[in-house]
Order: C-alpha cells, then structure tokens, then sequence
C-alpha cells in the first residue's frame, strides 16, 4: 500500500487483507495452524514461506500481520513482530540480540518489570549492565564504550515523566556502533518520531493506547526488516511469545481511532495540569506541556505534545493519597494507562513498590506521587472530580 497516506488514513486502512468473501471489516483468522494443498506445497513453505503465506499461529498470523504491518507503516519502521503482552516485546527485544559478555547501557528511571529484567534477568545470562540518568548526556557518553551492545530507555519515564533525547542519545549509541531500543509508550505512535529521531528498535505495550479500552495484552517490536526477520522473529517463534489472532484482531480496531483518542486525550491533560498547578494542597504538577517542566522544550521539540499522562505530588504522603484516591468518583484507581477511562495510580505501592526506598528516592517516586492517565471524558468533570478529592 502507499506510504504516502496521512497517519488517520493509514490508521484505518494500513496491510488490509481481504478473504474470497470480500468481508468490510477484518477478518479473525482463529486457526493454530495451516492447510497445505500437497505434500510438496507444505516441504517449500517450511523452508522459505511467501509474503502471505503462514505456517503455525506462533510463527505468524493473517490477522496478526495485518496488525503488524499497519503499526509499523505508522511508526514508520520496515517491519514489526506482535508480541503477547509490552513485557513481552521487551524482553524479547533485548534477549534475542544479546549473549553473555555483552553490554547493556539502560535509562535508570524505567517501569519495574523493564528493570527486572535488565537487573536480573539478563544479568544473570551474563550480560553486563550499566544504569545512568537518562537526562544526562555526559553519563551516556561515559558508559556507552565501542563494546556496548545496545542502549535501552523510555522515551518518556514512568512515572516521573522525564524525557530521553533520542537524537543525542541515538548518536552517542550509534558513534560506538550500538543498536538504540526505545520504549515509547508514554510518547505514543501518535506524538512520537522516534525513528526519525535516530532510534533502531521500537517498543510498545499495545494494551496501552493502542488498544485504548482496557480489553487486552498485547505488544509489538518495530525495527527494520532484518532485525525483526533474523533476529527477533527465530527467538519470539521459538519461545511463544507471539500475539494471539483474536488479540490482534482488537488492536486492529483500536488502531482505527488511536489519532483522534490520543490527541484528546492529551489536550484534556493539559487543561488539567494547567488547572492543578499551584493547588494548596500539592507540592507540584509534572506534566512534560507546561513551561514549569524542565524539559518542556525537548518535549515540544520531540513530541510536539506534553502527552497524555500527568503526575503530582500530594501533600501529606501515602495517607493523603489514599484518601484523595478513594474519594474519587468518576476516575478509577487501576494500574493500566492510554485508556478511554481515566485512571490514577500510586506508584510507590504498586507499579514500582518492588524498587528499595533509596532507588524511589533516587527517582522521585514519593509516597505522595499520584500518575494520572486522562481518558476520554469532559475535561471539566475529570477536573470537578481532582478538585473535590482533594478537599476529601
């Protein structure tokens, strides 16, 4: 299909596959496996299969691919693998291109379970690991060395919010011959031109925006052909963790209003962080859009957005926090983000409760920090709704 297409296009239209019966919509194939018309058809496909030919549900899809190449037209990247869940994707990213004695060069502030798998996993394979604050670039140009395999980050942290330079970053990786894996979750494929930007591998947890209603895990690597084909692809096809038909069937559909969900989203956000900051009751507001922030112009340059989350800081700790949760109504306390519903989190109990108190300290993950996902409803009720928890 044509490159040419603007993002809405190709969000709704982007590796359409049609059966013989001509269906609108997309097609669920929920088959595990594959009918061979001879003997000799299913000898050739196992040694080299076709564009549109498929072997094993784990080894690839109809459904999924229609998937896979649509976000990688968006996130403008050759190919894409679909992963069963953004951990998934993650750790599958970094494992099927790293051995023993490799190494790593990894943003500090990161989600718990990326960290778990930097910190225990990979190192316990044998590969060496070094930790810098992502928002120095001296520290990067000091632990990135010609013998650095990879270097990893989020684009944009969780919870904290601190941006990457992925150009600089990109340069500093690739001037030592590294490959750069960004998580860009946060950043979304809608604000975010993370491969222009310089970044090789991208990494997403589709059950964030991308699937947008809270329905289903799922993930996805975007990177070039080669990468996806000879590296990933063996390892992910091997070691099951492939996204299901019906799973990718749903970000299909997700996909088609992902444009338009976001960018609501994200300017109900501004509105809001606009609103909360200098309340009495709040130490701070942490939202990338307002000039208060200290990288506001990296992320106006990066992203051309303050994205879709915020955080802050609520006077009087955990139990200030817990009770402005509880006392919410339209917004729900969950763990998840990107969703149509607005959803508070306290990271230091949940999502990052596994990091010892000095490493939240080091991060700035407090027990007054509340993340906030805005969702989809009237801004002026989301902000009733903070408002009057925060009297509570």
């Amino acid at each position: 299909m044509t490159k040419d297409w603007k993002t809405r296009t190709k969000l709704v239209h982007e590796g359409s596959r049609r059966s013989q019966y001509g269906e609108m919509a997309e097609a669920i194939f929920l088959t595990q496996g594959f009918v061979y018309p001879t003997a000799e058809a299913a000898e050739a496909r196992f040694l080299k299969a076709g564009d549109d030919e498929f072997i094993y549900a784990r080894y690839g899809n109809p459904t999924t691919r229609m998937f896979e190449e649509r976000i990688a037209a968006l996130e403008g990247t050759e190919d894409a693998f679909a992963t069963a869940s953004g951990m998934a994707a993650v750790s599958g990213a970094l494992t099927s291109m790293l051995r023993a004695g490799d190494h790593v060069v990894s943003s500090r502030a990161l989600f718990g379970s990326c960290l778990y798998v930097l910190e225990e996993v990979l190192v316990r394979f044998g590969v060496k690991v070094t930790f810098v604050d992502g928002t120095d670039l001296d520290q990067w140009r000091a632990a990135v060395t010609p013998g650095t395999k990879a270097v990893f980050f989020e684009s944009m942290s969780n919870p904290t919010l601190e941006l990457i330079d992925i150009e600089s970053v990109s340069a500093i990786a690739h001037a030592a011959g590294a490959l750069v894996i960004c998580d860009n979750v946060f950043a979304t494929p809608i604000f975010s031109r993370a491969v222009e930007q310089g970044a090789d591998v991208v990494v997403y947890s589709t059950t964030k925006h991308i699937d947008g209603q809270g329905r289903a895990l799922g993930g996805v690597v975007c990177a070039s052909r080669e990468f996806i084909r000879k590296t990933l692809e063996p390892y992910m096809k091997h070691t099951g963790g492939s996204m299901s038909p019906f799973t990718a069937w749903i970000m299909l559909n997700g996909m088609a209003t992902l444009d338009l969900r976001c960018r609501a989203m994200a300017e109900a956000a501004a509105v809001i962080a606009a609103q909360l900051q200098g309340h009495p009751k709040l130490e701070k507001v942490i939202y990338p859009g307002l000039p208060s922030h200290p990288q506001h112009r990296l992320a106006m340059a990066q992203m051309g957005s303050g994205g879709t989350l915020l955080a802050f800081d609520i006077k009087g700790g955990k139990e200030a926090a817990f009770r402005f949760m509880n006392a919410l109504e339209i917004i729900k306390i969950s763990n998840n983000l990107g969703d149509a519903k607005t959803i508070v989190t306290h990271p230091t109990t949940t999502t990052h409760q596994r990091l010892p108190q000095d490493q939240k300290d080091l991060l700035g993950i407090t027990p007054g920090l509340i993340r906030l996902s805005v969702g989809l409803e009237d801004s002026s009720d989301l902000l009733a709704d903070l408002t009057a928890a925060l009297s509570a």
